[in-house]
């Protein structure tokens, strides 16, 4: 049994340097089609050929070579951090929330590998 239940949804959360040329990056070389670019938070979200899969992008300055960070679409966050939290699961600082956007969590494996849960916060 497990502690929490993801929704069919999974992104993959990349750090890049410019999520605009990013995106348009993934587009040329995989067809990928950008969702949206939220400016004010440095996010960008991208569908990939996968239903349910989107690729996320955080602009960073010097983003970490080779990271990736799966990321989790779930109901209600703070329920699933809690069971995860019982369980002595490790978890990177607080919750964040962008009002209107999203909640998200990172969490780590135990060979301390990042996972992040989401709650999408725009009733969608």
């Amino acid at each position: 049994m497990s502690l929490i239940t993801p929704e069919n949804t999974i992104t993959i959360a990349l750090s890049v340097t410019d999520r605009h040329a990013s995106a348009a990056w993934y587009k040329a070389m995989l067809g990928f089609e950008t969702l949206y670019h939220a400016d004010e938070a440095g996010w960008s979200e991208l569908a990939t050929n996968t239903p349910g899969v989107t690729i996320g992008m955080g602009e960073h300055t010097q983003p970490a070579p080779g990271n990736c960070v799966p990321v989790f679409g779930i109901k209600d966050l703070d329920k699933a951090r809690a069971a995860l939290e019982q369980a002595d699961v490790r978890f990177d600082g607080p919750t964040d929330v962008i009002e209107g956007m999203v909640k998200t969590a990172t969490f780590f494996d135990p060979d301390a590998n990042a996972l992040m849960l989401a709650e999408d916060l725009t009733g969608a």
